[in-house]
């Protein structure tokens, strides 16, 4: 996997972003209406206009032949998700030399993949994008929707660190104490200090070398039948927690 240089140990305070190069965010959509399913993960430029997500959700609905309910529902669902990006805007968050572990556990089409390795949040010259096309042409994974997914991903899990920590220094300003959060301005257990484990420079993406074999990523391709198979299971589960919901 390509290195990235790592930053200083220092902890700094700075806005919002996401810990990546590009500040690109992922949109995960699932989507059941009248009878028709739609699901999608994919990365979008918050700095794009809002006009966008419309012209995307007519394009989409028409290009897939899906009703023309899912125009509403799609827009509505990207524009929630960009709402949440956006909420934390201007918000303080402290990072400093720490890697996290993350993981991939994900089926796309007949090819399911897995792994895990720790990422230095603290390099802002990473590219999830560029480590997820690294990792399918080592693999030799030929399906070319693999590659996003997977950077899809480890956004949504960058994300969710950086978010936890904008909360982490909102309570902190609070004065509030005892909620477990990913603290970026403090040693915790969940992120551990690159400079104790690897030296003063960190890399984007590290694996510890006694953990290839162990930790290894694996790549299977399930036949047309499994797919079917568990895609009826899916269908299954998503309808009993939507009963459950509209229970509720």
């Amino acid at each position: 996997m390509k290195s990235f240089a790592g930053s200083t140990s220092k902890a700094a305070s700075i806005k919002f972003r996401m810990p990546t190069r590009e500040s690109l965010i992922p949109i995960r959509l699932d989507l059941d209406v009248d009878g028709h399913r739609y699901k999608d993960a994919f990365t979008w430029n918050p700095d794009d206009p809002d006009s966008e997500v419309l012209t995307f959700a007519k394009r989409t609905v028409k290009d897939l032949k899906l009703p023309p309910t899912f125009v509403t529902q799609i827009s509505q669902s990207i524009q929630s998700q960009l709402a949440e990006f956006r909420s934390y805007g201007g918000q303080d968050m402290y990072i400093r030399e720490k890697i996290v572990p993350l993981k991939v556990d994900l089926r796309v089409n007949n090819t399911v993949i897995r792994d895990s390795f720790l990422w230095d949040i603290s390099n802002f010259e990473s590219d999830p994008e560029e480590f997820a096309r690294t990792l399918c042409n080592d693999l030799d994974v030929a399906d070319p929707e693999v590659a996003p997914a997977i950077a899809v991903s480890i956004r949504e899990q960058l994300f969710e660190i950086a978010a936890q920590s904008v909360s982490a220094v909102r309570e902190a300003k609070l004065g509030k104490k005892g909620r477990r959060t990913y603290d970026l301005s403090k040693g915790g257990n969940n992120a551990l200090d690159v400079s104790k484990y690897f030296g003063s420079k960190g890399s984007g993406v590290i694996r510890k070398r006694k953990d290839w074999y162990m930790n290894g990523p694996t790549v299977d391709i399930l036949s047309n039948e499994e797919v079917g198979t568990l895609d009826e299971l899916n269908s299954r589960l998503k309808r009993k927690l939507d009963e459950k919901e509209d229970s509720f």
